[in-house]
This record gives C-alpha cells, sequence and structure tokens, in this order.
C-alpha cells in the first residue's frame, strides 16, 4: 500500500513532537506540506522541519490532490469548519483536542465524516499508551472492587504571550477546553458510561477565559468524580482511582515518555509500582490514525466518543 500523504494546518508548536517526529522513520505516512495564513511563516517552518512543500491559507492545502490525510493542528476555533471542509474534499483528519468548541460543532464533524467514510480521530494521544492500557485493564479486571472515587488534575503554569491562543475564549482558549478536556476524557474512560455535571466552578481571567476550573461529575452506581484543571499552577498530572478492593494512582499519564509511575494499593496488600516502555505517546497515536486509515480500524477517540466528550464540556461549562 503506498504510503499516506499528510498535510499539517497550521505552523504549530504542538506538530513537531506530536507528528513530525512520530513520522520520521516510518515507511508508511509521509508529511508532504505545511499550511499558514502568513506564506513566510508557513515556509520557515517548512525549511525548520524539512517538509518538502509550505501553503499558503489553509483552504488552499485542503484542496490539494497530493495530500491523502490532513493534521489539524490549530486553535479549537478552527477545527470544525476546515475539518469538515477536508472531509469533503476526501481528506482523513487527525484532529487535535478539544476536538470543537461545543457538542453542536462535534456532531456536524462526525457527520462529515461518517457522509464521506473518512477517518476522523482525537488526537487524545494518552489514550494509547502502555500506561493509561495497564491502568483501564486493572480497573475493568476488578482488581480493585467497585468504584466509587475518580479524581484528575492537570494543572500547569501557561505564561501570558502574544499570540496565546489559550488565553483568548472566542479561539477555545481557557483551562477547561485545554487541560479540563484531558480530566473529562480521563473520567469518561475510567468509568466507561457518560456522567452528570453536579458542579461546577470557575475562576475566570482578565480577558474572559477561565483560569482554572474544577467540577464535580455523577457518574451513577455509586461513582462520582472531581476534575481539577489550571493555566496558573506548576506542571501536575494525575489521576486517582478507589474502590472497595484498593486505589490507584497514575502519575503523568498525560505525557508517560517523560516520566511516570503508576501506584496499585490493594486492601491489606503491599503497594504496587508499575512502569512502562517511555515510548512517545504521539507515536502510539500515530500508529492508531494509520491503521485507521489503511486497515478500516476504529479508534477510541473517534464519532461518539467525540460527541459525548463535547458534551461534558458544554455541561461542565453552562453549570459554571
Amino acid at each position: 500500500m503506498a504510503p499516506i500523504r499528510i498535510g499539517i494546518l497550521g505552523a504549530a508548536k504542538i506538530a513537531p513532537g506530536a507528528l513530525i517526529e512520530p513520522v520520521k522513520g516510518r515507511q508508511d505516512i509521509h508529511i508532504v506540506a505545511v499550511a499558514a495564513r502568513d506564506p513566510a511563516r508557513a515556509q520557515a517552518f517548512a525549511d525548520q522541519h524539512g517538509i518538502p512543500i509550505a501553503v499558503a491559507g489553509y483552504e488552499s492545502l485542503i484542496e490539494r490532490d497530493d495530500i491523502d490525510a490532513i493534521y489539524n493542528a490549530l486553535p479549537p476555533s478552527r477545527h470544525a469548519d476546515l475539518t469538515i471542509a477536508a472531509l469533503q474534499s476526501g481528506k482523513h483528519v487527525l484532529c487535535e483536542k478539544p476536538f470543537a468548541l461545543n457538542a453542536a460543532e462535534a456532531q456536524a464533524m462526525v457527520l462529515a465524516a461518517s457522509s464521506a467514510d473518512r477517518v476522523l480521530m482525537e488526537a487524545f494521544h494518552y489514550h494509547y499508551h502502555p500506561l493509561f492500557d495497564d491502568l483501564l485493564k486493572t480497573v475493568r479486571g476488578g482488581q480493585l472492587g467497585t468504584l466509587h472515587d475518580i479524581t484528575a488534575t492537570f494543572v500547569v503554569n501557561v505564561p501570558e504571550r502574544d499570540a496565546e491562543f489559550r488565553f483568548d475564549p472566542k479561539l477555545g482558549g481557557g483551562s477547561l477546553m485545554d487541560m479540563g478536556t484531558y480530566c473529562v476524557h480521563w473520567c469518561r474512560s475510567i468509568a466507561g458510561r457518560e456522567p452528570v455535571v453536579r458542579s461546577a466552578q470557575m475562576q475566570m481571567g482578565p480577558t474572559g477565559f477561565d483560569l482554572h476550573t474544577r467540577a464535580e461529575l455523577d457518574f451513577g452506581a455509586g461513582l462520582t468524580a472531581r476534575i481539577d484543571c489550571g493555566m496558573d499552577l506548576p506542571f501536575s498530572a494525575r489521576i486517582e482511582v478507589k474502590g472497595s478492593a484498593g486505589r490507584l494512582v497514575a502519575e503523568n499519564p498525560l505525557v508517560p515518555q517523560f516520566g511516570h509511575r503508576l501506584t496499585v494499593e490493594l486492601n491489606d496488600h503491599k503497594a504496587e509500582h508499575r512502569t512502562f516502555d517511555r515510548v512517545s505517546t504521539y507515536a502510539c497515536q500515530l500508529q492508531v490514525f494509520v491503521d485507521a486509515v489503511s486497515r478500516g480500524v476504529v479508534p477510541v477517540t473517534s464519532g461518539a466518543d467525540s460527541i459525548a466528550q463535547m458534551k461534558v464540556i458544554d455541561a461542565i461549562r453552562a453549570l459554571a
């Protein structure tokens, strides 16, 4: 099978780690082009990362007939319109999280993918790493007994600087949309069902974005979860799951390639500490995307999952 030819929308900071590095050395996917609104910026990015073609304008890249797939690395405000345009032009899409600005946009995107019979995958890279796979096997295998509590935390200090979209709510910025979307997805993935949002509080920043958000989710059957996300504290990414037979703590489930630990502590047993191969979460994600495009494998982070995820984000925002 011929290699998948992929183009990048946006000369974005996330693109090198999330796509450019994982693609290196692979024969089944090639980066063909990058697009930016500013032609000079597109060219500089292409030169820096060895990308053959620099394109002025996102639509121009989408319309190219030498592209099979698109990586949408733009701010959330450009996810829906450009992803739908790419799907309608016959391209597969790997779309950065958060998937959309709201659930209505997510539904339109998923419908477009279905109508075009193209792959549309949300880039929750953490989900495909061996650490999270082991976490889910531990939980679903019943080692912790009946689950009753999940706490998900992701905070990081985001410096204020020009062109930082996370400080602009119109672009889809804010802690809930950025850090919080991981917390929500961690909880939903572990629970295996959808929650009701019971409470939510936001600390607002000066331009109308949420600097820090906390929420409580009710998954029914005695299982509740709390999320804590912010742009105002030193980095911490952590999941704690408590059950009738013990508890589990995952330190840095976000990017375990930079260090991690999974601790399982069963009642009346010594705590067990687990570590895993430090393979990049983005490399794991890329393999799933390639398998989806070339072999029809359906990614977990696609379709109904992406719509349900945005519904929870919408509910937290509305209640707060």
